[in-house]
């Protein structure tokens, strides 16, 4: 594929990355989403852990000249964003799933990215719910927010990387970093940005080392209070769960 110039690539402002493996299923339906829905100067990155199917006959098929493809072995889903995050030149970067779609909403988010130090993030949705809505410290010690609802600004990743540690919730882990890190500012748009596929990796993965240390990195990240509170609410949960034996 052609790509574009120097001067074209310091004017990029999002940079989309996909992860892939043997993904050609669902990758056409998600790159025709982007085409069809992103309409501001962005770069499309396909980071594909050497796939055996079709995943890269199709990316190809479609000739992007905004498209790069880096196709190695690699140590799962956030060593390969990790490797997207190393070649982006956008002032923000997005993560999609290949079996995830960009909405026709998402247009609206362009002229709202102005603060290169600012994490914007929107909703997901899929036919039965909508994954999203404004997030405080606590409400993110609860539960995550959907990474393809985020735009993060690439100084995020001057300062972070994805875990390895964590191969499923390496990206809750970030998001404990982004929303514990003041020189972040966390802006919320409701706009809703991606179609998020609910029986992706994360949805019937399992993460035992990161559910182990969630109450740390809670209060590494969020800090003391936030901690307190958490741990308060997982205590009355138990209890409530306790009492239904007796």
């Amino acid at each position: 594929m052609e790509k574009k110039d120097e001067a074209d690539l310091q004017n990029v402002v999002l940079t989309i990355i996909i992860a892939t493996y043997n993904a050609g299923k669902h990758l056409k339906g998600c790159i025709e989403s982007i085409i069809e829905n992103v309409t501001g100067s962005y770069e499309l990155l396909i980071v594909d852990g050497n796939s055996q199917d079709n995943t890269l006959a199709i990316v190809h098929e479609f000739n992007l000249l905004n498209c790069t493809v880096i196709s190695e072995p690699d140590n799962g889903i956030y060593d390969a964003m990790n490797k997207g995050v190393a070649q982006a030149h956008g002032k923000w970067i997005m993560f999609l799933g290949a079996d995830d779609k960009i909405l026709s909403s998402f247009s609206k988010i362009f002229p709202l990215l102005q603060d290169t130090n600012a994490v914007y993030y929107g909703n997901c949705k899929n036919e039965a719910h909508q994954l999203g809505g404004k997030f405080s410290a606590y409400k993110l010690a609860k539960m995550n927010l959907c990474h393809q609802a985020i735009l993060y600004p690439k100084a995020v990743f001057n300062r972070y990387r994805f875990s390895l540690n964590y191969p499923v919730f390496g990206d809750y882990l970030l998001n404990l970093q982004c929303w514990g890190d003041a020189n972040f500012k966390k802006t919320y748009l409701n706009i809703d940005l991606a179609y998020y596929n609910m029986e992706g990796f994360s949805s019937i993965a399992q993460d035992d080392d990161f559910k182990r240390d969630k109450p740390f990195l809670v209060k590494r990240y969020l800090g003391y209070l936030i901690f307190l509170k958490y741990k308060f609410r997982k205590l009355k949960e138990s209890q409530k769960a306790n009492s239904r034996f007796f």
